[in-house]
């Protein structure tokens, strides 16, 4: 009886480079000086798991040739095109048996939204498309894991759900139970199979093919770690063949028997009938879990025998291979000798940030990059890390982009196409329309500039209270702005471009109008220039798919939803850059590293949520759920990333980096940080040296405060006129009046910001100010003119202050109406006048100046806000209404003649349980320590000349807060940089 023909599996050790090793032997085998044949070589096929490995394996090829060399065919197992990549080896001419398409992604995509926003609306929970397609993604991944693990989804009706179980899981379970039952129909409608089947059935075909017609010359399957069904019955096909090999990846073939099967899975007690969980976050699960489907036992594998010049000592696996072992086997660690736990040639860098830690990482680059034929990898899961580091490396013209791309969502024409969406969701709203109108897509070229201007313009206009909704509401807050001036003749261009889009938003609408409407809208805005690049083609390809496949999705859209909707697929699309970038350097993710190699590798990001990352939670079956079905565990990514790390330790220098708070909280060390840490005890090196440098590169050696600002301007830069409403201003915070009235810096509103105190205060007094000119003080019509003003306002604004100010105002028509019974009588409102005094202007303007039944002048000014106090008064300031009396008496208003004996504010906020009440700063007995009306005039203006005196005709330097509880304005704190002086002494 024959002897049964041994598989040939063979392993790389994890200190070996993969690529190079398997050149190095595939040569020394198949070459033109193993048996003469020059094709040998060339006529192999070689199984890969990704095209990025066949990029590595092919520049292994070229570093292994000692000349030319015809390679041999390379396929991923994991392209969509897999059959036609294996070339001749599938007969597609035999049309009966023909594998059928498989559905675009994005297609499947919509269908499933679809369904699930239709199952949904039926139980009552209805959701919105851009969460329908979230939650399509999910259902669609946990499709895929039922495909490729052969499981069949009739099997959910199989378990039996106990009491335990929440009524979410519940619900989830059968919403996923419809769409299943629904979803196989939709495939028959189309014609088409899912991706997933697909694959697994060219891969039972290939295997059946070559069970019984292999190919000509030698298969080798390669650095595959997937262990789905169909992949493992492939590779035990390949590895049956007579010139047939499978080699694997740091396969741990001399860890101890019983820690190797105590990895799992396992089988049920016959007693008990439970199951041991296997221990999926182990590097070597996966690996396992492929040899048991392969029916290959451990030991039937063989080691390697080729190496290259990139390999790390054997010590250096070993003692890797020991941090990574089980919970139960690290007992042995203090038992172990020294050179199994010695980590040379690795070196970690903790640094405090994540800046400082990319920082740290582009000078490791850096100093490759500077060493002449060094190569050097930056590895991390984290992708911001990963731009950081590329930012950096740009300082000093080292261009190396991230391979594992950059999502769609963050480049300029998806930031462009959300900022679309989210201005016209928002009918235009001044924030969302002017982050559209800036973008620097729009109007790029030579026209940029004119567009910017008008924009700039159209933005000093917006700023404040926001406008009514829509175009509409932009076009009548310019006809009603004092300061529109160029956005005015701007603003009809602009709009025409918008135009269009707003009817659109108005409504639930089909996807695809909407999704053409943004597209024409945004090309009508940045040109061609918007789908140029490898930024533009990739933003341009998923419009395009989107549009082709509406039909398939949700029927109506509510148009809020566009936004979330595209960033949703727009962050699922990473675009790569062209070639052009460092030739000794890289930046890889932890799928593109696989199977790479350099002289130093640098593992970035070494911190826990990161590298491993988080188990991205399956809304759809409960952990349970997929444990009785067989499917992976959630954290069996900590494993896949274990092993990545083993594999990525085994270059002949490797830096591992960590930050020690991430964002705005501490950060805690990777488990495999402190497992390499614990192992190695004080042989754990420290790379202080570029822990240093990263600290220094931005040290400014010493820190000098801002000393308390206190310019002192030549006297004919100093002001010669000064308002009364900037004499508190002077005198409380001299240094603010130097920013506004000497350097003319004036502060701007927000955009879209909610109604200020001043913004009330202004709006009040343009409504009585109307009222005393156009209608003489008439009674009867103040709140006709109240009411009018917030036509066009925000809904939240008149639902807000409309009832407040209408009380208000009527408490101001009451109060008139008894001081005219009492005789009082309006000279004049909202008039500016000016006098000469202490050698500068004085100038005013005042709200209203009665006439009382004595003679006399009462000067009124209307507050919104509260009343000063008497204590301000005492001390010198809240002066304005005696120095508006001092005006008036010295003759600074036309038409007005007096003395000043009334000073009252009128303020429009609540008291007690009604609005509006009339204070005044003086008292005719002096009660609550005030001033006597005589003196009230004379006081302010002494304070007044003094003031004068000091800082406007004499040389006194402008000092920042001089009197802070009288200095509440915080508009130039930070141009004062008072957090850095301010409470020192």
């Amino acid at each position: 009886m024959a002897e049964p023909v041994r598989p040939k599996v063979f392993t790389i050790p994890a200190h070996r480079a993969f690529a190079d090793a398997l050149a190095t032997g595939l040569i020394r085998q198949f070459g033109p000086t193993a048996h003469g044949d020059d094709l040998a070589l060339a006529r192999g096929l070689v199984l890969l798991p990704n095209n990025r490995a066949k990029r590595a394996l092919t520049d292994a090829f070229v570093r292994a040739s000692a000349g030319g060399l015809l390679l041999p065919r390379l396929v991923a197992i994991g392209d969509p095109a897999l059959d036609e990549g294996v070339g001749a080896a599938l007969d597609h001419a035999d049309s009966d048996h023909a594998i059928p398409p498989a559905v675009e992604p994005l297609q499947r995509r919509m269908i499933l939204a679809r369904l699930i926003g239709e199952e949904r609306a039926r139980s009552g929970q209805p959701v919105d498309a851009a969460e329908a397609v979230r939650l399509a993604g999910d259902l669609a991944r946990t499709l895929d894991q039922l495909l490729v693990e052969d499981i069949a989804p009739t099997r959910l009706r199989q378990i039996e759900l106990n009491d335990a179980m929440s009524a979410h899981w519940e619900r989830a379970l059968a919403l996923f139970e419809i769409v299943l039952d629904r979803w196989p129909a939709e495939l028959e409608r189309i014609g088409r199979i899912d991706l997933a089947d697909r694959r697994a059935r060219v891969l039972r075909r290939l295997a059946d093919r070559w069970d019984v017609a292999p190919p000509s010359g030698f298969i080798c399957a390669a650095g595959i770690t997937d262990s789905a069904p169909a992949v493992a019955r492939l590779l035990r096909c390949v590895a049956d063949r007579p010139r047939g090999m499978v080699v694997m990846a740091d396969l741990a073939i001399g860890m101890d028997e019983a820690e190797w099967q105590a990895l799992g899975p396992h089988r049920a007690d016959p007693d008990t009938g439970i199951t041991r969980r296997s221990i999926e976050t182990h590097p070597q699960f996966h690996l396992k879990l492929l040899l048991d489907r392969m029916s290959v036992n451990r030991t039937e594998v063989r080691q390697w025998r080729d190496g290259s010049d990139h390999d790390a000592t054997v010590a250096r696996g070993k003692a890797v291979a020991n941090a990574l072992a089980t919970a139960e086997a690290t007992a042995r660690w203090a038992s172990l000798p020294a050179e199994q736990r010695r980590l040379g040639g690795i070196t970690a860098a903790e640094l405090a940030t994540p800046g400082e830690e990319a920082q740290a990482i582009a000078l490791a680059l850096r100093e490759v990059a500077e060493t002449p034929g060094r190569t050097a990898a930056l590895v991390t899961p984290d992708r911001a890390l990963a731009r950081r580091v590329s930012a950096h490396c740009k300082r000093w013209d080292i261009t190396v982009d991230d391979s594992a791309g950059r999502p769609l969502s963050i480049l300029p024409p998806g930031t462009l196409l959300t900022a679309l969406a989210e201005a016209a969701t928002q009918r235009f709203a001044p924030l969302a329309l002017l982050t559209l109108l800036k973008h620097p897509l729009v109007r790029s070229g030579p026209l940029r500039t004119a567009w910017l201007d008008g924009a700039r313009a159209l933005d000093r206009v917006l700023r404040g209270p926001r406008p009514a909704a829509g175009l509409a509401g932009i076009d009548a807050h310019l006809r009603q702005s004092r300061r529109a001036g160029d956005a005015i003749a701007w603003w009809p261009e602009a709009r025409a471009l918008l135009e269009p889009l707003e009817p659109l938003f108005a409504r639930d609408a089909p996807l695809a109008p909407l999704i053409a409407g943004l597209r024409e809208t945004a090309q009508a805005l940045c040109g061609d220039a918007l789908w140029a690049g490898p930024n533009g083609r990739a933003a341009a390809e998923l419009l395009r798919s989107i549009e082709d496949h509406a039909a398939d999705g949700p029927l109506r859209v509510d148009p809020a939803s566009i936004a979330p909707l595209l960033t949703t697929l727009m962050g699922e699309v990473a675009v790569r850059a062209q070639l052009g970038g460092h030739p000794r350097i890289a930046i890889y993710g932890l799928i593109e590293a696989r199977l790479q190699t350099a002289d130093v590798m640098i593992l970035g990001g070494l911190n826990e949520g990161t590298w491993p990352g988080l188990p991205a939670p399956d809304p759809w079956l409960a952990p349970r759920i997929r444990i009785e079905l067989g499917l992976p565990g959630l954290d069996r990514g900590v494993g896949m990333a274990a092993h990545d790390l083993a594999q990525a330790l085994g270059a002949p220098s490797a830096l591992i980096t960590r930050a020690r708070r991430g964002g705005t909280q501490p950060a805690i060390a990777s488990r495999f940080w402190l497992r390499l840490q614990a192992l190695a005890g004080e042989r754990f090196e420290r790379a202080s040296g570029l822990e240093g440098w990263a600290r220094a590169l931005d040290d400014p050696r010493e820190h000098r405060p801002a000393e308390r600002p206190v310019p002192v301007p030549p006297a004919d830069r100093r002001p010669t006129a000064i308002a009364v409403t900037d004499v508190d201003r002077l005198k409380a915070d001299p240094y603010a009046f130097y920013a506004k009235r000497i350097l003319g810096l004036v502060p701007l509103d927000p955009v879209d910001a909610d109604p200020s105190a001043a913004w009330r205060g202004t709006a009040v007094h343009a409504i009585l100010e109307q009222w005393a000119r156009e209608d003489k003080c008439a009674l009867d019509t103040l709140h006709g003119r109240a009411l009018a003003m917030f036509d066009g306002a925000h809904p939240m604004q008149r639902a807000l202050w409309r009832p407040r100010l209408m009380e208000a105002i009527t408490w101001i028509v009451a109060e008139m109406g008894k001081q005219a019974d009492a005789g009082r009588s309006v000279l004049a409102v909202e008039q500016s006048g000016k006098v000469a005094i202490a050698g500068v202007t004085l100038t005013g303007k005042f709200d209203r100046i009665d006439r009382n039944p004595d003679g006399s002048l009462a000067i009124i000014d209307y507050k919104t806000g509260k009343a000063p106090s008497a204590a301000a008064v005492r001390e010198g300031f809240s002066l304005q209404l005696g120095l508006l009396g001092l005006i008036a008496e010295r003759g600074g208003f036309e038409d007005i003649a007096g003395i000043a004996r009334g000073f009252e504010y009128w303020s429009l906020t609540k008291n007690g349980e009604a609005f509006g009440k009339v204070s005044s700063p003086v008292d005719p007995a002096g009660k609550l320590d005030k001033v006597l009306p005589e003196d009230f005039v004379t006081l302010a203006a002494r304070h007044f000349s003094d003031a004068a005196g000091e800082w406007l005709t004499g040389m006194r330097g402008f000092e920042a807060k001089l009197h802070p509880d009288y200095a509440p304005f915080a508009e130039y704190d930070q141009l004062m940089r008072r957090d850095e002086w301010y409470g020192r002494e």
